[in-house]
């Protein structure tokens, strides 16, 4: 791989390649990017979406909007940090086509602002609940009518896939979707395969998938445009990563470890000596005692150890990144940058305590059990009004439900894979409290 390919400007239809050097300056490709992103629904509906409590009534704790806008932020220092050193080491990206280091964070923010506008309500039980409907529950009577792999896309139902899906997908009159540049869109790309083969070895690119069947050709064609290396010859799609999606992974890894656990503790569901204990061994280069205790508040003793702490694992990030850049470059590089981490038992420390007391505390796994109900039952009443549409035989009541979906998921003059793979990008769509709303409203328990 190459950084001049790798930082295309290139969008979905383009017929000419777009300068570097031709960009205004005043606002470029990459910043285009990040504003297509932040004003679209699908971004805005992370407001309501779970990052740590589903449904939480306060204030303070994450949601996936800001929880994205926080991994952006973080994602941006990293990106024009790399930029700066590769760009001094690659002096012909600035002298000859006219880069400079703050696209390396233009690019980064803005795919790291994107990285979770594919998820489910309800957390990530919300992708485990939609690939459970297919698996165990109604939706196994369509696994006959489905190609192993397209079965695969829905029983895994993935939120990256769906993200890049929704960054993409031509809808009438608007071809592309956001029509974001291929450097965006690759850096957006961390699991860079198609669903099958499954986890075919211990690669991070083999973690999960990237992209549904539905999306391939548009997939393929950013993935080489950018110049990324192919893994496999099987006649399935694998690649390499690009390399910024390991600083967009970083962003993501360094936020929710941290951040999560902040909430965790101004939730009271972690004490707060945890806090000094776990992550004293990150600060303790940095921090100021004298500050430190002058903080009368907890949430401000908080802040500052936060501050501090993301600041280290950024430094470290990059130190990482640009130790290993020729070997990002080669597709070579198998493990995310924190698993390279000289802070890496403090991360993994910190990680298991949030599952113990955040992620499986009683109030988040009660109300995951709900979601799980709540997406069965929309789906369930959506696919059968949605293939009785299509074998016109719906009854009354499947054409009233039908009129309550957005008219792009109405269609049914497509696959029966598309209808169902559709149907679950709705359901993915939906804020928490909109999937709540429906659940009441189909069920007859609200009016």
């Amino acid at each position: 791989m190459n950084w001049e390919q790798l930082l295309s400007l290139r969008r979905q239809g383009d017929k000419n390649k777009r300068l570097r050097n031709e960009q205004d300056e005043t606002r470029l490709g990459f910043d285009v990017d990040y504003d297509r992103i932040i004003f679209s629904s699908a971004f805005r509906s992370l407001q309501d979406k779970t990052q740590v409590i589903p449904l939480s009534k306060t204030d303070f704790v994450h949601t996936r909007l800001t929880h994205s806008l926080e991994v952006s932020v973080v994602g941006r220092s990293l990106g024009r940090l790399a930029g700066k050193k590769i760009i001094e080491k690659h002096p012909y990206l600035k002298e000859v086509h006219g880069y400079q280091f703050n696209d390396f964070g233009g690019i980064v923010a803005a795919a790291a602002l994107a990285h979770d506008i594919g998820n489910p309500p309800f957390g990530h039980s919300g992708e485990k609940a939609i690939g459970e409907y297919f698996k165990t529950g109604n939706g196994l009577q369509l696994k006959d009518q489905l190609s192993a792999v397209e079965y695969q896309d829905i029983i895994d139902f993935e939120g990256n896939a769906n993200g890049f899906k929704l960054m993409t997908q031509d809808r009438a009159g608007v071809f592309g979707g956001l029509r974001l540049s291929y450097a965006t869109l690759g850096a957006f790309m961390k699991y860079p395969k198609e669903s099958l083969p499954k986890k075919p070895s211990n690669h991070i690119c083999d973690k999960k998938f990237g992209f549904f069947q539905s999306e391939k050709h548009i997939f393929d064609e950013v993935a080489q445009d950018l110049g990324l290396p192919t893994r496999t010859n099987d006649g399935t799609i694998s690649y390499g990563r690009h390399p910024l999606t390991f600083l967009v992974e970083a962003a993501d890894d360094i936020c929710y470890t941290i951040i999560d656990f902040e909430d965790g503790i101004n939730l009271g569901l972690i004490s707060e000596d945890y806090a000094l204990v776990y992550l004293i061994k990150l600060v303790k280069d940095t921090i100021n005692t004298k500050k430190y205790n002058s903080l009368e508040y907890m949430e401000d003793r908080l802040s500052y150890l936060r501050a501090l702490a993301i600041n280290t694992l950024i430094q470290d990030a990059v130190s990482i990144f640009i130790e290993n850049e020729e070997l990002i470059l080669n597709g070579n590089f198998e493990v995310s940058l924190l698993d390279k981490s000289g802070f890496k038992a403090q991360i993994e420390d910190i990680i298991s305590l949030s599952v113990q007391k955040i992620y499986q505390s009683q109030e988040v796994v009660e109300k995951e059990i709900a979601g799980y109900t709540i997406i069965s039952d929309i789906l369930d009443v959506y696919i059968a009004a949605l293939i009785g549409k299509m074998n016109n035989n719906a009854s009354n009541y499947h054409k009233l439900i039908l009129r309550t979906l957005p008219g792009f998921y109405q269609q049914t003059n497509t696959s029966l894979y598309e209808i169902v793979l559709n149907t679950c990008c709705y359901v993915a769509s939906l804020s928490d409290s909109a999937a709540v709303h429906i659940h009441n409203k189909i069920k007859g328990k609200q009016l």
